[in-house]
């Protein structure tokens, strides 16, 4: 008889088949050449054989056929078991952060937890991230898969991290990693924006739950994607302000932007006490917070047309103007 081994609530349930069930998965939604809504063209890549990782890019209406655009490589949500850079949501935010920041985008597709545990996400968005930095000299890197979107029209002196909920998790990691390893030719993150980021420990902060707080979504579901992390929920790559947790001044990028949503009780707290240990660690660039209050867990991502997802959303695409 069938039976579930396994279970992140309203997430995903494993069977003890071996058999995974994603609950609420959104839509895939396909590329499309001059977005109807934006201008904004998108195509489907591979960019790495073995493994087998592909990406989205989405090329904004362009001035010139010379025109070159700052680079943003972008990192879903859901989890790290769930979702999809195809997902119809993710599709139509990239549309318009591509649009409206006027950004060449490539929105990583990783692999998920739990047919590939952590940190198979964190080495698949770190490799996006490599891939797009050799085309900064693609003529020496005849052995790469090449783009040519990213040859022609990518601004490598402009290269932009982000990403939300799990993403924002993904980009601090990637951040991390970015402080002490190099990309290809030189390449430096000029900024990291993310929002609602997934951030988690041992011990309740805030307004998160005391009693039953390791039965808590963000608790369970890390256990699930990351049974073998060392350090358990205290790992630093959920908890970057556990003890021994590698200093925030390492961060790989110039300026950051962080989000919180006011009523997102899960992640608010302890994203407002990731913001101030950044501003605290000695770090030397820029940080700043944004935070709506009375909202939800990423309520822009399904409701990117109301006043609060317009506005989260130009916060966004102004960081990336900038």
């Amino acid at each position: 008889m069938k039976q579930i081994v396994l279970q992140i609530p309203t997430f995903l349930n494993v069977y003890n088949d071996g058999s995974t069930e994603r609950l609420g998965n959104m839509p895939r939604a396909p590329p499309c050449l001059n977005d109807p809504e934006t201008g904004v063209s998108s195509k489907d890549i591979v960019f790495s054989i073995n493994p087998l990782l592909s990406a989205r890019l989405y090329l904004p209406k362009l001035n010139a056929n010379d025109q070159k655009l700052p680079i943003l490589v972008y990192f879903h949500g859901g989890a790290f078991c769930r979702e999809s850079a195809f997902s119809e949501h993710h599709h139509e935010y990239c549309n318009i952060v591509a649009s409206q920041a006027n950004v060449l985008i490539v929105s990583v597709e990783h692999r998920k937890a739990p047919e590939h545990y952590l940190p198979a996400a964190y080495e698949d968005c770190w490799a996006g991230l490599k891939w797009a930095a050799t085309h900064a000299n693609a003529t020496q890197n005849s052995h790469i898969i090449s783009e040519p979107w990213l040859i022609d029209h990518g601004d490598f002196s402009k290269i932009f991290i982000g990403g939300d909920s799990s993403g924002g998790n993904i980009v601090h990691n990637v951040a991390m990693r970015a402080g002490v390893e190099p990309l290809p030719n030189g390449v430096k993150i000029i900024g990291a924006y993310m929002n609602h980021p997934y951030f988690c420990g041992s011990k309740p902060v805030g307004s998160e739950p005391i009693e039953g707080f390791e039965k808590s979504l963000p608790y369970m579901a890390w256990g699930i994607v990351y049974p073998d992390a060392p350090g358990g929920i205290d790992n630093p790559m959920v908890n970057p302000m556990a003890p021994g947790a590698p200093s925030l001044a390492t961060l790989g990028c110039s300026k950051m932007f962080i989000s919180v949503a006011g009523d997102d009780v899960s992640f608010r707290d302890r994203t407002v006490l990731y913001y101030e240990a950044v501003r605290a660690s000695g770090w030397k660039g820029q940080v700043q917070l944004f935070e709506e209050k009375g909202e939800q867990h990423v309520y822009y991502m399904f409701h990117p047309h109301t006043d609060k997802g317009k506005r989260l959303i130009k916060h966004v695409t102004d960081f990336l103007k900038q």
